[in-house]
C-alpha cells in the first residue's frame, strides 16, 4: 500500500506540476484520478479540521467573477474550482500533521522540475527526439520548443520560476559548502539561459536579493557583487562560446526588438483601463469589446499582466479586496520567515516563500496566475500555508509547557 500511495503522489504532483487536466489518455481530469484516493485511502490518522475555508470561498468569487460573469467561460471555471480544491484537499487530509508527507511532497515537486529543466537543456541538440518525449509525457502535441515538460514556453517558465530560487536558496539556508552554492548558481544560470524567459530572470534576480539581503544585511551587496562577477565569467567562458548558437535568453531578446514589450501593453491596459474605472463586469463589456479598435490589442492579445488584467475587469474595489483576502495570510508568514530567516526550522519555507515571489513576479509578464489554477503556484501557495500550520503546531506544546511552568512557579 505505501507503493501504492509513493505512485499516487508523484503521478497527481505530476499532474499538477505539468498543467495535465484532461488528455487523449485522460478522459476524467487527471488530478481527480490521482489525488481522491490519496484522500480517502490514505488519509492521514490524525483528523484536523479543514484549514482553508476562507481561502476557497474567495478562489470560488474571484473564478466566478473574472471567468464566468467577465469571460463567460463557466467549463473553465469548475477545471480551475476542481484543481485549486483538490489542491488545498492534498495537503489538509493526506499531509495532515504528517511532516515527513509534506517534506516528500516538496522533495517530488523540486524532482519534478527538475527533471523538466533537464528535458529543456536537451531540447535544442536533440530537438525531434525530445519534442516526440514531451509529447508522451504531455499527453499532446507540444506548441513551442525548446521548452521543458510542457506544451508552451511560458508555462515551462512557471516551473523553471518556482524552481531556481528554490535551488539557489536552498544551498545558503541549509549551509551547503561554497563549491556547491557556485555549481548550483552555474546550473540555474544555465537553465535561465536557455529556457528563454525573461520574466523568470527577474522573478530569480529579486527573490534571491532579497533573500540575501535579509540573511546577511549589507553584505549581500557583496556577495551579490561576486554572484554577478561569477555570472558574468560562467556566461562568456561556457555559455556564450558553447551555447550562443542555440536559442536563448539573449538572442531572444535580439529577435523580440520589433515587438511591444510587456511595459507597452501595461501602459495601453492602463489607458483602456481608465475608460472603465468600476471594471469592465460592471459595465456589461468584456476585453473583446473594448479593444476592437486599438492598434495594439487589435489582434486580441492582452496585456500579458495577470494582476491588471484581473482588475480590469473586476475594477480596484472589488479587486483589490479579493487580493487583498487571497494574499494576506501568504505575506504575513513571508514577513514572519524572513524575520526568522537564520532560524533552522524556517530554513524550508523560506525556500519556499521566495520559489513564491518568484513566480508571483512571474505573472507580471503572463496571463497565468494564481487565480487561473496555475500549478506550481497553487502548489507553493497552499505549501506555503500548511508548513506555517505544521511550524505553528510544533511551538504550540512549547509555549504551553513554558507557561505551565511559570505557573508553577509562582505557586511554589
Amino acid at each position: 500500500m505505501k507503493i501504492l500511495a509513493a505512485v499516487l503522489v508523484i503521478l497527481y504532483l505530476y499532474t499538477l506540476s505539468f498543467g495535465i487536466f484532461m488528455t487523449d489518455i485522460f478522459r476524467i481530469p487527471a488530478p481527480l484520478i490521482f489525488c481522491i484516493p490519496l484522500i480517502f485511502l490514505f488519509r492521514e490518522k490524525e483528523k484536523i479540521e479543514f484549514l482553508y475555508s476562507s481561502e476557497l470561498i474567495l478562489f470560488g468569487l474571484a473564478i466566478l467573477l473574472y471567468n464566468v460573469i467577465g469571460l463567460s467561460e463557466l467549463i473553465v471555471f469548475i477545471a480551475y474550482i476542481m484543481c485549486i480544491g483538490l489542491c488545498s484537499f492534498y495537503f489538509n487530509f493526506f499531509v495532515g500533521t504528517n511532516k515527513m508527507r509534506f517534506n516528500i511532497t516538496i522533495y517530488v515537486f523540486i524532482a519534478l522540475l527538475s527533471i523538466s529543466a533537464v528535458v529543456m537543456v536537451f531540447n535544442p541538440y536533440f530537438l525531434l527526439e525530445i519534442n516526440n518525449i514531451r509529447s508522451i509525457l504531455m499527453g499532446e502535441p507540444v506548441m513551442q520548443s525548446p521548452s521543458g515538460i510542457a506544451v508552451y514556453q511560458f508555462n515551462f517558465g512557471y516551473q523553471l520560476a518556482a524552481l531556481v530560487p528554490f535551488l539557489l536558496i536552498y544551498t545558503f539556508v541549509y549551509k551547503k559548502p561554497l563549491l556547491f552554492k557556485v555549481f548550483i548558481l552555474c546550473i540555474c544560470l544555465l537553465f535561465i539561459y536557455l529556457g528563454m524567459q525573461r520574466s523568470v530572470f527577474v522573478g530569480f534576480i529579486c527573490s534571491a536579493f532579497l533573500f540575501l539581503l535579509m540573511y546577511y544585511n549589507f553584505k549581500a551587496i557583496f556577495i551579490t557583487a561576486l554572484a554577478i562577477g561569477a555570472a558574468f565569467v560562467f556566461y562568456t567562458y561556457v555559455l556564450k562560446d558553447n551555447l550562443d548558437s542555440y536559442n536563448n535568453i539573449i538572442t531572444k531578446n535580439e529577435n523580440n526588438m520589433q515587438e511591444y514589450n510587456r511595459s507597452t501593453l501595461a501602459l495601453e491596459n492602463l489607458r483602456i483601463y481608465s475608460g472603465y474605472p468600476y471594471g469592465l463586469i460592471f459595465y456589461g463589456k468584456n476585453w473583446s469589446d473594448v479593444i476592437y479598435r486599438n492598434e495594439v490589442f487589435s489582434s486580441g492579445i492582452t496585456s500579458h499582466n495577470a494582476y491588471l488584467m484581473f482588475l480590469t475587469y473586476l475594477g480596484p474595489f472589488l479587486g483589490l479586496g479579493i487580493l487583498i483576502g487571497l494574499y494576506h495570510r501568504i505575506w504575513k508568514i513571508i514577513i514572519d520567515a524572513f524575520r526568522n530567516v537564520r532560524k533552522k526550522e524556517y530554513a524550508l519555507i523560506i525556500c519556499l516563500c521566495c520559489s513564491f515571489i518568484a513566480v508571483s513576479i512571474n505573472s507580471l509578464s503572463h496571463n497565468s496566475w494564481l487565480v487561473s489554477a496555475n500549478g506550481p503556484t497553487i502548489f507553493l501557495y497552499f505549501a506555503i500555508l500548511h508548513l506555517n500550520f505544521l511550524l505553528k503546531r510544533e511551538t504550540e506544546p512549547e509555549v504551553e509547557l513554558n507557561i505551565t511552568q511559570d505557573i508553577r512557579t509562582q505557586h511554589s
